[in-house]
């Protein structure tokens, strides 16, 4: 018998560069995303990448019928390659529900210091939600969905910032549960436990304030898929993690099934310097994260093709880094710029199989499913819808998605959206054709 639905509930990875960009469906009309990069039409290596803004208004749910729903977004630092494309996001017709920030984008503004663009438009965003938080509770109201907001960490300069009139119900610390998303208690389907920003690190470098999480997918069976999210951090940060999760009794909150290696397959995760100075493996992170791992556990690197060797001073992602996680793992790293292949990579896709846990679909299964699927709703349809096949841009006009467009109308999107001069040559969709 051919099983012809995908669960409910999984985890996408999506193609774009050296940079992160991850969709998790929690359940039905329930989606959350960590991180954007919907770019240019090509980087540097001309690899081909996902229009990820375009994808989930295509296919998000639309529970009043005619608007694509973000239940949240989550930023875990204002880099570049981790919020490019925010500021036409918010001009898109999506309807993000609640924002999850962390405290550091008011510090680097008081300092002074530089911030792109997209991630001063989420600065001014999650500021209009701040002020219409408050507004909300002096009129004795909850906040619309819309306009909620979650601060996720403590900063020691925090009474100059309008954020801190907030109630401390909008307040979230490392060792805290996040079992609510935009007003709604998901506590069935989902637990967002939260590692990091630690207050000592809050003004120090901005990959060390990266929000880390561990978010556990639940199905209804009891099963658990568990993701372990960590920003950019470095190695003393993510041994920190371990080191005090393992102190408080909290060993199961750093388990992992998929692991999305921090810093693009960065080799500064596991290595760092010695006494004598110089760059050294740190054996002790890679046994922690060994012992906290599944059998059958799985590592992605959010980053454009493998170079074929590592020289000195080369950006992630590191070979060094990727030898290390295949040395503690069953399975080869996962490379989102060469999945399936170098030449057409597309999402990767993990599904909560109940009874058995977060299991990568195939793309020939995603493109199978995908053809008797079109009348599922809720998170079956997007799970496929978003990992499925790729078609050329002219192609659209025939799938029946709601942006029909030509290859012309393609190329000036791109050109207004993203001041790209030119259109990748065969673009990424992800559609229930």
């Amino acid at each position: 018998m051919v099983e012809t639905e995908l669960p409910g509930q999984g985890v996408v990875f999506w193609p774009v560069g050296t940079g992160d960009s991850t969709t998790i469906v929690l359940g039905d009309n329930l989606v959350m995303q960590v991180d954007l990069r919907d770019m240019k039409a090509a980087d540097e290596d001309d690899a081909v990448v996902a229009a990820v803004i375009d994808r989930l208004e295509e296919t998000l749910p639309q529970p009043d019928g005619k608007t694509p729903y973000l239940a949240v977004f989550a930023l875990t630092h204002a880099d570049k390659d981790h919020c490019c494309g925010f500021g036409d996001l918010l001009e898109s017709s999506i309807l993000i529900g609640e924002i999850w920030a962390t405290p550091r984008l008011w510090r680097e503004l008081s300092e002074d210091k530089p911030m792109c663009e997209d991630a001063q438009r989420f600065q001014d965003e999650v500021e209009r939600r701040v002020t219409a938080t408050l507004k909300a509770i002096e009129d004795g109201k909850e906040p619309a969905s819309g306009d909620r907001v979650r601060i996720i960490g403590y900063d020691e300069d925090r009474e100059m910032h309008s954020y801190a009139e907030l109630p401390d119900e909008y307040f979230t610390f490392p060792g805290d549960v996040i079992t609510k998303v935009d007003g709604q208690d998901v506590a069935d389907c989902l637990e967002a436990f939260v590692h990091a920003p630690f207050k000592d690190n809050c003004a120090g470098d901005r990959n060390d304030t990266s929000l880390a999480l561990q978010v556990q997918l639940k199905a209804s069976d009891g099963t658990v898929g568990r993701l372990l999210f960590l920003g950019d951090l470095a190695y003393p940060i993510i041994k920190m993690i371990f080191e005090n999760s393992e102190a408080a009794g909290n060993s199961d909150r750093v388990e992992w099934d998929v692991l999305l290696s921090p810093h693009h397959c960065s080799k500064k995760a596991m290595y760092a310097d010695g006494e004598d100075g110089e760059e050294e493996l740190k054996q002790d992170l890679l046994d922690q994260l060994q012992a906290h791992a599944d059998a059958d556990a799985r590592v992605i690197s959010s980053s454009r093709p493998f170079r074929d060797e590592d020289d000195t001073g080369n950006d992630p992602p590191h070979l060094l880094a990727r030898d290390a996680y295949e040395s503690i793992t069953a399975y080869p790293v996962l490379c989102t710029g060469e999945y399936p292949s170098k030449e057409e990579p597309r999402p990767v896709v993990f599904a909560l199989e109940p009874g058995l846990g977060l299991e990568l679909v195939d793309v020939t299964d995603l493109e199978n499913k995908s053809q008797v699927l079109k009348a599922a709703g809720g998170g079956r349809r997007l799970l496929t819808a978003l990992g499925t096949t790729r078609f050329p841009a002219a192609s659209f006009t025939a799938t029946g998605l709601p942006h029909q467009r030509g290859t012309d109308a393609a190329r000036a999107g791109v050109q207004q959206a993203r001041g790209d001069k030119a259109e990748p040559a065969v673009q990424i969709g992800f559609g229930d054709a």
